[in-house]
């Protein structure tokens, strides 16, 4: 069994789809991170185990998520049904090569990835020697504990790959397919959400 672990603000139309295609062997840990649109309750009834987690932030949500996971093997995914499920398999294969494996995003329209999202992420995901900072991906969940994750909102997926990256671990890249969200995002759909996401990531470059 392989874990896989959705942060989740109000994504009750788009959690139908990705729980629909979750691979046969991998398990949804869904974590309610304070919705309001019954998130949680499709949640269930689609057959992922649901956490709750009340203190807000995308870093909260994924680390209440690890936290509650026990399968040797995690995965983290969006749970907007901008990312496909049934891709899980290709990125979890690598971690036979590799301690930590990131879907690189590979939009279908233009609409998918807005332009400032995507220059931003290429030009920090480029100080690591990586071309995408992926919301997709795979890693041990024991060795990912080892790192002590500190960050608890927008910044926690680049303090992964930091974190990995000065450890001196293996990380790989693997192209994943990346359509336009359900919905709208609350992190590059609101000018507040992407400013308080840089100062997040500026945040996290900074840590000694």
């Amino acid at each position: 069994m392989i874990d896989v672990v959705l942060p989740c603000l109000d994504e009750a139309a788009a959690l139908p789809w990705v729980l629909g295609r979750m691979p046969d062997g991998y398990r949804a840990i869904v974590v309610d991170n304070g919705s309001t649109d019954g998130s949680a309750d499709v949640a269930a009834a689609h057959g992922a185990e649901v956490v709750h987690e009340p203190r807000r932030g995308f870093g909260s949500a994924c680390h209440s998520g690890l936290l509650a996971a026990t399968a040797d093997i995690v995965c983290f995914m969006d749970a907007d049904a901008s990312l496909d499920p049934v891709e899980l398999p290709e990125v979890v294969d690598l971690l036979a090569g590799a301690d930590l494996v990131l879907g690189r995003r590979r939009p279908v329209t233009r609409r998918a990835w807005p332009p400032h999202a995507r220059i931003g992420n290429a030009l920090v995901a480029r100080r690591f020697g990586l071309r995408d900072i992926g919301p997709m991906r795979a890693v041990r969940r024991e060795r990912l504990l080892e790192l002590d994750l500190t960050d608890r909102r927008s910044g926690y997926p680049l303090e992964m790959v930091l974190r990995a990256v000065r450890r001196g671990w293996r990380v790989a890249e693997t192209d994943v397919t990346y359509r336009p969200r359900t919905g709208r995002s609350k992190i590059t759909g609101t000018v507040r959400g992407t400013v308080q996401a840089v100062r997040d990531m500026r945040r996290v470059l900074e840590m000694p």
